[in-house]
């Protein structure tokens, strides 16, 4: 990624709240579903397998 392209903190915060949002209208049932299937469309979106799964290794880190 090119740092030009990266969100600014007040960016983060605005995605940040809109996922929060979004979790909290899919419903405990149906949160862990809405994840996976926006997980998805930004994998699409990014079009690199390699970029994916660098994004999956850091979110896994220190849960």
């Amino acid at each position: 990624m090119n740092p030009s392209q990266a969100l600014t903190i007040p960016g983060l915060e605005q995605v940040y709240d809109a996922l929060a949002t979004a979790i909290d209208a899919a419903g405990e049932h149906k949160s862990e579903l809405f994840l996976v299937k926006l997980a998805l469309l930004n994998a699409q979106a990014l079009a690199d397998p390699a970029v994916f799964q660098a994004h999956i290794d850091a979110a896994l880190k220190d849960l």
